[in-house]
């Protein structure tokens, strides 16, 4: 298993291919090169830890050699982000974990991630200067639904009250952006095609992270089994969304946030080519800044499964105590 000490070396590597720029290996070196064969970067495959490729390429099997050496997946995403496929190098051995996930029957862990995901939706709201009535309202209500998350016995209760309190949440944080609800992939405004990018984001660490140690990602404990649906990744993504909202109202404020760098086709918004680099940089940066606090969620969450502890013992992720302000 990889060590934190080790992790924190780690790095991840986005190449974008549509912008000339090219990948090659020198002994156990990767070199990235931009269109006028200038390096812009070159580092180790041991530093590696995923590989992420934006536009068309072509995929040798000496990468996908170094890909299994040295335990790094290689994401390979359209120039819209879309994920086209996964060359993922998890830890396939780890039988008696995946047995203790087949087995696993309980709504506990899913309570616990549910909790935990509106623990750091109020933090945020809390964080907003100017507390209306609507907000202070709804502050109580989430409140109020944190601590009936125990009492739930069925999933869909506790799916439905997150739906609920989810909602809540979005209307508050995102109210002053001409905010028409959450769709997602829908694309209804930029502030939702934002979200689906860093949620996106989001999801390929924590996958990444999972990948790990070797479990089924398609098993999950709150969100349920769903052909071909990474459910497990679901669960986890859940606590950290919260890094992604802050970014995006961060960005907002900051005047970051451009309606004309998007497009409108048939009704739907799509992020201008010419921008996607410059959003995809800061939504990165915003989560790979936290790529240490997801690590060590998913180890703890990972002993605390296999060892089948209370769920006490299960790792909590608040924003404001989080590993990389410490």
């Amino acid at each position: 298993m990889l060590s934190y000490p080790d992790f924190k070396e780690k790095m991840i590597v986005v190449i974008f291919t549509s912008e000339g720029q090219r990948f090659s290996f020198q002994n156990d070196n990767l070199i990235v090169a931009d269109a006028d064969e200038k390096v812009i970067l070159q580092t180790t495959c041991y530093r590696m830890l995923a590989l992420w490729i934006v536009g068309h390429c072509v995929v040798t099997s000496g990468l996908l050699e170094r890909s299994k050496k040295f335990a790094f997946p290689i994401y390979l995403l359209s120039v819209n982000f879309r994920c086209i496929g996964v060359w993922s190098t998890p830890t396939d051995g780890n039988f008696l974990l995946r047995e203790k996930q087949y087995s696993y029957q309980g709504l506990d862990i899913a309570k616990h991630i549910v909790k935990n995901k509106i623990q750091n939706q109020i933090i945020l709201l809390k964080s907003i200067r100017k507390k209306e009535e609507d907000l202070k309202r709804s502050l109580e209500l989430m409140k109020n639904y944190e601590k009936q998350v125990g009492d739930f016995e069925k999933l869909q209760e506790l799916l439905g009250m997150e739906g609920v309190s989810s909602r809540l949440f979005f209307s508050e944080w995102y109210g002053d952006m001409e905010w028409k609800g959450r769709k997602p992939r829908a694309k209804r405004d930029p502030i939702n095609v934002l979200l689906d990018m860093g949620y996106t984001f989001l999801f390929y660490l924590a996958e990444n992270m999972l990948n790990l140690y070797g479990f089924d990602i398609y098993k999950g404990v709150y969100h349920q089994f769903f052909y071909q649906r990474k459910s497990l990744v679901c669960d986890l993504v859940e606590p950290f969304r919260c890094i992604v909202d802050k970014k995006i109202k961060s960005a907002y404020n900051l005047n970051q946030i451009n309606n004309d760098d998007f497009d409108v086709r048939k009704g739907q918004y799509f992020l201008k080519y010419a921008k996607s680099k410059e959003y995809t940089r800061w939504l990165l940066e915003a989560i790979i800044e936290y790529k240490e606090d997801i690590f060590l969620y998913t180890q703890s969450y990972y002993r605390a499964f296999i060892r089948q502890k209370e769920i006490n013992d299960y790792p909590v992720f608040n924003i404001n105590e989080s590993v990389h302000k410490a």
